[in-house]
């Protein structure tokens, strides 16, 4: 039974009330590299295997080469919020994350902090003890950028290697040339974005190889201006927010992903690879509510085209092909216990992570929830207003 409440006063929370628990996972032998792939502000909707109205074959083949699931849920409807509290385990209220960062101003105005405090537990921290290496390609926006200059670098969370972009603490000059989010003077041209942080991701694969890397590949195309173009012809015709713009860069961030997919055959390793392929939040704008699957809402909303996202699941070595899971729900909070288990890494004692265990739902043994899932959106009306 689900039961969501809203109150949009000062406070958006909504709750959601699941029972029973997971069976514990059989102690795995081995440890797998972890990609984790966050699409920026891709909706339910924009995944052809989940709607249809768009076409993503690559992303198809990765769900029909593994587990695709209808009920997973970000922390947040928001980017910053929603990072947190994948990177953490812990519902991002809990670390002052309750909407995007901005400048110090905004942020105080909203009621939260800065940057993500570096005391935090980190998903890359406790793979990086556990004998991973880690890296982190693509957006961060969990402190660093506009007038925030102080905010910890990704070592201080547990990379080992980076490469983000403006809204992070160390932003990479191919990726910036201005002082702002993207520009036709970068070096690496906004269309070409996710293919960088491919090769990024594939280059740290074979440089560690031998050795199991947890990787966050978060590119930020699919996040407004949609600047589709190539390297012979430039930018194509279509405004930043128009629709045929979104899906010339549907189309080439999904070329990518199959890329990344052949890469990690062409090293060897896409057997003992789990790839976790999912959004930070809703979409927006939501053409016709297409890109949420007609649900309700988007990006911003607590409604479920705001929280309710894609997730697929492919590991070769361990999981099924062709699996799709309708009961089982999954929380944004759940990556760092599961990743956990399957890395075979006690989760540490001590902070109350708000995420459980989901390697059995992971593997294809649909389970339900033991806990509550809430959100926390906005304290007031500067950083909830709509």
């Amino acid at each position: 039974m689900i039961k969501i409440l809203y109150n949009f006063s000062k406070v958006a929370i909504a709750v959601m009330l699941f029972t029973l628990a997971a069976p514990l996972f059989a102690q795995n032998t081995g440890q797998p590299n972890i990609i984790l792939i966050l699409t920026d502000d891709m909706g339910y909707g924009d995944i052809s295997c989940y709607n249809g109205t768009y076409n993503t074959p690559n992303i198809d083949k990765m769900a029909a080469e593994g587990i695709r699931f209808t009920n997973y849920y970000s922390a947040s409807p928001i980017c910053s919020p929603s990072r947190a509290g994948i990177l953490t385990g812990m519902q991002p209220a809990r670390w002052n994350f309750t909407t995007f960062l901005d400048n110090k101003k905004h942020n105080h105005q909203a009621e939260q902090t800065n940057f993500l405090n570096p005391e935090a537990p980190s998903i890359a921290k406790i793979l990086k003890d556990g004998g991973y290496a880690t890296g982190h390609f693509g957006k961060w926006h969990m402190g660093g950028g506009r007038d925030v200059h102080n905010a910890p670098n990704f070592d201080k969370y547990g990379f080992d290697e980076w490469s983000s972009t403006y809204e992070s603490p160390d932003p990479d000059p191919a990726l910036t040339a201005t002082n702002w989010i993207w520009s036709d003077k970068d070096s690496v041209k906004r269309w070409d974005r996710t293919a960088y942080f491919v090769d990024r991701t594939l280059q740290f694969l074979k440089k560690n190889k031998g050795k199991p890397c947890y990787i966050n590949l978060w590119p930020d195309d699919v996040h407004t201006p949609w600047v589709a173009g190539d390297n012979k012809t430039g930018r194509y015709p279509g405004g930043p927010n128009e629709e045929k713009s979104f899906i010339n860069v549907l189309k080439e961030y999904d070329r990518q992903m199959g890329r990344l997919m052949q890469g990690l055959k062409d090293l060897g390793i896409d057997d003992n690879t789990l790839v976790i392929f999912t959004s930070d939040n809703g979409p927006l704008p939501n053409f016709r509510h297409d890109r949420s699957a007609e649900m309700r809402g988007t990006k911003l909303s607590l409604y479920e085209g705001g929280v309710r996202l894609p997730f697929i699941v492919r590991w070769p070595a361990k999981i099924k092909a062709s699996q799709t899971d309708n009961t089982s729900i999954i929380s944004a909070n759940d990556f760092l216990p599961t990743f956990c288990r399957f890395a075979n890494i006690q989760v540490p004692k001590g902070p109350h992570f708000d995420g459980e265990d989901r390697s059995q739902a992971f593997l294809g043994k649909p389970s339900e929830r033991k806990s509550t899932l809430f959100w926390e959106y906005g304290r007031n009306n500067v950083a909830f207003n709509y």
